[in-house]
């Protein structure tokens, strides 16, 4: 008996092992925890209050429903009226802390806008925009000033920017002060301020530097031409912002490698605008030179047929740079045409011409290649002066003033163009930027079309227009 109660003991423990060796191996799935939170923090306390009054904090202490953490709070944290110095901010579990280093002005209302900076620690759910307020008077102001800010060039959107105001109205503000208050521009190129106190603003817009000032000509920059009265009246202004001077662009070190290498040889080098060996039928064939033409004799090249024949009709002009060639023709689809280059027809700055006597070969490319266009423009104000502007990655095609409300074109290059309407002013065919000073000019302005323009090659293309 005392066996058979060993050996059943036995198997008791055996069967207990095969259990627990059974379901260590198992797959243990872990009790689902719902759905992904996708909340932002919430703010759940405030020491002093959101929207206290008579209050003038050293230290502000806001406290959320869960773990919070900061990113880029120097760059994203606004404080309005803006102060001397930063505050210092910090976070620790689900709080949020703010210390100024600078005393407060008296009857002032105070907001600080967070921006993006305010994230929970798990998710990294972002609360956006969050906004505290508070006034060391008896009241909030709450007057708000609302606007768009375009590129007066282009009619487009850098939201890089930011909107000014100084309650010092002199011109002068703008170069030596602090800003009162500053607010960002969003990605359609909206602003608002909030929880302003009356009374009256100059208004500019300016890249968000560490300045905040005018202090380089060629920043964007844009200004209200009168000073703005801030009185609870709904206001909602379109300012324009333009480069007085346009910087100077640094050449790539390709181009710089190219302009040392003409220097050490005895050559004159060029390049010219064909495309894949063809020639454009709407536009000049050009040579473009790496080094500025001294003299050229249009009397020794030879402009001619496949036949080596002269043809007449051909203009000749050097660009005003002196390094561009122009041979203006009436071009004819499908075209054999040949120009000679004599050794001794051009001279540089340095007195160097071409190494040799060349000879260009090529053709004009198909009609089939180009598309007709119609467009009609509704509500459009001929009496602006507007110049439709064809432009492709960034850079202007073609620039046609408008006289009538239709433009048609029996040939136009195939291929995708942004549309945009420049009202120019002055009638001379180019945008004209903005002066600020005593003489207070605003730019020439552009409306950009928001639809592309697709030409399609051997199509009627007809589009109709409306603002």
């Amino acid at each position: 008996m005392k066996r058979n109660k060993e050996r059943t003991e036995l198997i008791i423990v055996c069967l207990l092992m095969n259990i627990f060796l059974f379901s260590s191996c198992a797959n243990i799935i872990p009790p689902s925890g719902g759905d992904r939170d996708s909340l932002p923090p919430v703010l759940v306390g405030a020491l002093p209050k959101d929207s206290a009054v008579n209050v003038f904090p050293k230290l502000i202490t806001l406290t959320f429903d869960e773990f919070v953490t900061l990113q880029d709070i120097n760059t994203n944290l606004i404080v309005s009226p803006t102060i001397k110095n930063f505050p210092s901010v910090d976070n620790k579990l689900r709080n949020v802390t703010i210390k100024f280093k600078d005393s407060l002005e008296a009857n002032t209302t105070y907001s600080l806008n967070f921006g993006n900076s305010i994230k929970d620690v798990n998710e990294g759910n972002i609360l956006k925009d969050f906004r505290y307020v508070f006034s060391t008077g008896n009241s909030i102001d709450d007057f708000t000033y609302t606007g768009k800010v375009l590129l007066a060039e282009k009619g487009s959107v850098d939201s890089t920017l930011i909107v000014i105001l100084h309650n010092n109205t002199s011109d002068t503000a703008i170069f030596k002060n602090r800003p009162r208050y500053y607010t960002k521009i969003n990605g359609k190129g909206n602003f608002e301020f909030k929880n302003l106190s009356g009374g009256y603003y100059s208004v500019y817009v300016l890249p968000n530097d560490f300045s905040k000032k005018y202090d380089d000509s060629t920043k964007l920059f844009a200004f209200k031409s009168a000073p703005l009265l801030v009185n609870g009246t709904n206001i909602n202004d379109t300012l324009y912002a333009f480069e007085a001077y346009k910087r100077k662009a640094v050449g790539s070190s390709v181009s710089a490698a190219n302009t040392a290498s003409s220097k050490t040889e005895n050559r004159l080098r060029y390049t010219n605008s064909l495309d894949n060996g063809s020639q454009d039928l709407l536009s000049p064939f050009q040579l473009r030179f790496l080094k500025p033409l001294k003299s050229f004799d249009s009397s020794q090249i030879l402009f001619a047929d496949s036949n080596y024949i002269a043809l007449k009709g051909v203009s000749i002009s050097l660009d005003t740079s002196n390094t561009i060639l122009s041979f203006n023709y009436p071009w004819k689809e499908q075209t054999q045409f040949r120009i000679i280059l004599p050794k001794d027809a051009f001279k540089d700055t340095s007195g160097i011409g071409l190494a040799k006597s060349d000879t260009l070969r090529f053709a004009t490319k198909k009609e089939t290649e180009y598309g007709s266009i119609r467009l009609r423009f509704s509500n459009l104000n001929l009496g602006k002066n507007p110049v439709l502007q064809f432009v492709q990655s960034d850079k202007m095609v073609e620039s046609i003033p408008l006289k009538s409300l239709e433009l048609v074109r029996k040939l136009y290059r195939a291929g995708s163009y942004d549309l945009r309407i420049l009202y120019d002013t002055n009638q001379n065919g180019i945008w004209d930027t903005g002066i600020f000073g005593k003489m207070k000019k605003q730019p020439e302005t552009v409306q950009l079309i928001s639809k592309p323009l697709v030409i399609r090659g051997n199509w009627d293309n007809e589009v109709n227009i409306t603002w």
